[in-house]
């Protein structure tokens, strides 16, 4: 039986669920390397992608947004000008109440209301206007981090926006960037 998709686990419709007394079998993390790059360089600009809405993120979402921006950043700054850190971690944990499904499954099961469910995953709580994800680069390379940050957006479940956490202002005005 395949994973329901990410959709259904979008939501914090329930108190988060985070004692792992209670759980029998712990799912296992599919992001384990939350800092990517050169975590000792000194940089100079720190740009961030933030979530804009209340959601949880499943763990592999956020491994796939991980991957994308490292990948990218890899390949256009090489790997000791960035420093790339994935802000949020999964720690609720997901359950799902099987069902039967298939033709004729309504009348064989109804199922139980508010029924308590097995853990199938985990996933991170996020508030609005959080940091996702952090690159730190210097100033020759802001264009590629805003780029990187950009391709990870899509692959998570809330609307995105890239801000800089950390920049001087006359050079955010020498770069064209106002505000």
């Amino acid at each position: 039986m395949g994973k329901r998709p990410g959709h259904c686990y979008r939501e914090c419709d329930r108190p988060a669920f985070v004692r792992k007394k209670y759980i029998h079998r712990q799912p296992a993390s599919r992001i384990i390397n939350f800092d990517m790059g050169n975590p000792k360089g000194e940089f100079e600009v720190e740009v961030s992608l933030v979530g804009l809405e209340r959601c949880q993120i499943r763990h592999q979402a956020l491994e796939a947004a991980r991957i994308a921006s490292n990948r990218d950043m890899g390949k256009t700054t090489g790997r000791m000008n960035y420093h790339l850190r994935i802000r949020v971690k999964p720690y609720h944990y997901l359950r799902e109440n099987k069902m039967i499904s298939g033709a004729g499954a309504d009348r064989v099961q109804d199922g139980m209301r508010k029924a308590w469910g097995k853990v199938i995953g985990i996933a991170a709580r996020v508030r609005p206007n959080q940091p996702l994800i952090t690159i730190r680069v210097n100033p020759r390379h802001v264009k590629e981090a805003m780029q990187a940050l950009k391709k990870a957006a899509p692959k998570l479940p809330t609307p995105c926006r890239v801000v800089f956490d950390k920049i001087d202002p006359d050079l955010k005005r020498r770069m064209g960037y106002a505000n």
